[in-house]
């Protein structure tokens, strides 16, 4: 793949996308480069006041950017549930919906229904958000789901004998737990987007090491001098701006070369820094045994499932 860079992304006129985490760092850059080819970007956004600074940075790149703030806390269920209402009732129809929200390293807490921090707000919250907005992505000519992983899942293992990490619990273990999960997620989601002869397409994407908000805030809560000091370190000497680290996602987002089912990262050295490619990952993120338990545990958390609106239909013939 040549070296691909905003300038390449499509005109976007027209088109409605939902961007999650978009106040930040890979979000804001996602919302400000969409914005800039002319979409409709509905910014989720969990901080009212970091939501308006965001729009207020947007608008001053891109003075006629179409932008919509909507409240969305993917921590609380009942957040999810009126955002993806207020979002179809104004817009019927989405083009895309990017899952780009998500926490690192925390301190074990519990989400507003009970559930570990990072599991609940990287997949649960994003996995009942794709199936509530699943039947306006379905009104589009071509929509897709973009949910965004990390190389951290390559060191994850989906934990079904303590999911919530009451028993073991370790910042890092729980964060590589939840992007393996995003993985297993977007990729399950594609296998039953296509048995039901849907239209959307499922793509994951990763950022690389982008310099970005979510590594200074484990340390913060823990108050780790040294945790702080070694991720600022970190970010100044290896990270990509959030900027180049939401190439990736946008490449899933928008590219006519984008297929369903595959993943994009970086395509420098051990994906850290680059531009974005289809990239490969884990046997772990492919066993569909486990990526089924895990929707089937997914559903059985959140009380959300395959929207009745979408009905199955014999996949097209190829």
């Amino acid at each position: 793949m040549a070296r691909w860079t905003e300038a390449e992304m499509p005109d976007q006129t027209g088109k409605v996308m939902v961007v999650t985490g978009a106040n930040s760092g890979l979000g804001l850059a996602s919302t400000q480069a969409l914005a800039a080819k002319g979409a409709t970007v509905v910014m989720g956004c969990r901080d009212e006041g970091r939501a308006e600074a965001a729009v207020a940075t947007v608008k001053a790149a891109v003075p006629a950017a179409r932008l919509e703030v909507r409240a969305l806390d993917l921590a609380s269920l009942a957040s999810v549930a009126r955002f993806a209402a207020e979002v179809r009732a104004q817009h019927p129809r989405l083009d895309a919906l990017v899952n780009n929200a998500g926490v690192m390293a925390l301190p074990r807490a519990l989400t507003k229904d009970g559930f570990e921090t990072q599991l609940g707000t990287n997949h649960l919250g994003h996995f009942a958000l794709t199936l509530r907005l699943l039947p306006a992505l379905e009104a589009a000519p071509a929509p897709r789901v973009v949910t965004v992983a990390s190389n951290a899942h390559r060191w994850g293992r989906v934990a079904f004998d303590d999911l919530m990490g009451e028993r073991r619990y370790a910042p890092w273990a729980a964060y590589c737990q939840a992007k393996l999960a995003n993985l297993l997620f977007a990729y399950e989601l594609e296998r039953r987007l296509r048995a039901s002869g849907c239209k959307t397409l499922s793509l994951a994407a990763h950022p690389g090491y982008a310099a970005t908000n979510l590594q200074g805030v484990g340390p913060r809560l823990t108050g780790s001098r040294l945790g702080a000091w070694l991720m600022k370190a970190g970010n100044a000497l290896l990270g990509m701006s959030p900027e180049q680290g939401a190439l990736p996602q946008l490449y899933a987002a928008t590219s006519p070369e984008a297929r369903g089912g595959e993943y994009y990262g970086p395509d420098g050295l051990l994906e850290f820094f680059g531009w974005p490619k289809r990239v490969d990952s884990n046997k772990a993120s492919k066993d569909e045994e486990v990526a089924g338990r895990l929707w089937g545990a997914s559903e059985e958390l959140t009380h959300v499932s395959w929207p009745a609106s979408v009905e199955a239909r014999p996949a097209a013939m190829p």
